[in-house]
């Protein structure tokens, strides 16, 4: 195995693009406006129950109502990417300022962890978020060629 691909090897699902993850809302009308005017996430209604979230890429995220009251494991977070650590801890500065009126939690202080300069916490869905800096296009140097 190299490059996390088997070599030669013809996968079972002939697939084209990993589309999107799944977030959970309470209120969508509330975490609408945590998305577009706090993470500044471009956002559309799929539906009454569902939006959709984009930032930088093709990669989207769907949030759906739900009744389902459960924290996001950590294990499980979603990352947002800055190019400097100094836009981490700018990043860490206003989510300490604004954790209040956004009902953030769970705020780790910004530190050097896998290989990146990070800090994660919870939003008021209970979704865990990480910043991190990370070079242009996140982790897809991991990925020397094409799928």
């Amino acid at each position: 195995m190299r490059d996390g691909k088997k070599e030669n090897a013809t996968p079972a699902l002939q697939l084209d693009f990993l589309s999107h993850g799944t977030l959970e809302s309470r209120d969508l009308a509330a975490s609408r406006k945590f998305y577009e005017e706090f993470l500044g996430l471009t956002v559309v209604e799929m539906s009454p129950i569902a939006l959709c979230l984009r930032l930088g890429g093709n990669h989207t995220l769907v949030v759906v109502k739900t009744n389902h009251e459960h924290t996001m494991p950590f294990v499980n977070h979603n990352g947002l990417d800055v190019s400097t650590p100094e836009r981490v801890d700018a990043c860490y500065r206003t989510v300490m300022e604004q954790k209040d009126a956004w009902g953030l939690r769970k705020i780790t202080r910004p530190k050097e962890q896998h290989k990146s300069y990070s800090f994660y916490f919870w939003d008021a869905d209970e979704n865990c978020w990480e910043i991190l800096a990370n070079p242009p296009n996140g982790y897809a140097h991991l990925f020397p060629s094409a799928d």
